[in-house]
């Protein structure tokens, strides 16, 4: 993958923010936590390793892989790694997401796919020497935008909204107190996959550590 993508970024995409998310989602009405929603999921494009430990998914990626369809370069990337169930309706998915970054364009976080032409990703993204709040929506072509991570450090919290024909993406420090990234359009009234994901598009793979994975459905 060729490391104009941030040219792209820099001329192309801008970024809404600093919405505050503390309130429920919905009338919601069944709560699946971390060891069900676990047993029940499996991987899209498996990883180099995948292991579970004290609570944690913890995933090596595999080297060149990403999620990505046209947009500026042309080619189309389906080889990340995607560790998912399915769920019909409007719901709210989250995990608290972490990585050893090192290599451009490693990434981590979470995702929403209806097929290979209409998904959506949210999570870290490391580019230009540090760590950023990335989301891309995809539908035919993929676009993308940044802001600066909440901690060059600390994992991250990770909430998806479906709601209606729309997705909203937002990050927390603490997992209760949320900022909103972005909302997009996903189609409605449709069955997709919800979970987690990582890839490293540049680099030889690394490691990611997911964790306090819960999904709520209306």
């Amino acid at each position: 993958m060729r490391s104009d993508r941030r040219t792209l970024l820099r001329q192309s995409m801008a970024v809404c923010c600093g919405t505050v998310f503390a309130g429920p989602f919905l009338n919601l009405t069944t709560q699946r936590k971390e060891p069900d929603l676990l047993s029940r999921m499996s991987w899209l494009n498996e990883p180099a390793s995948a292991r579970q430990l004290d609570g944690k998914m913890i995933v090596r990626s595999r080297a060149k892989t990403d999620f990505w369809r046209k947009t500026f370069y042309g080619y189309i990337t389906d080889n990340g790694h995607f560790l998912r169930l399915p769920v019909e309706g409007e719901f709210s998915f989250q995990a608290r997401v972490n990585g050893e970054y090192k290599s451009l364009y490693d990434q981590a976080g979470l995702m929403v796919r209806l097929d290979a032409e209409n998904w959506m990703k949210c999570g870290t993204e490391f580019f230009d020497g540090q760590r950023h709040a990335s989301v891309v929506f995809t539908h035919d072509f993929s676009d993308w935008s940044t802001m600066p991570d909440l901690s060059e450090t600390a994992p991250i919290w990770w909430r998806i909204l479906r709601k209606k024909d729309s997705i909203e993406a937002h990050c927390s420090l603490d997992g209760k107190q949320f900022t909103s990234v972005r909302q997009g359009y996903f189609p409605a009234h449709v069955k997709v996959d919800v979970g987690v994901m990582c890839a490293a598009p540049e680099g030889p793979g690394f490691e990611a550590v997911f964790d306090g994975l819960s999904l709520e459905i209306s």
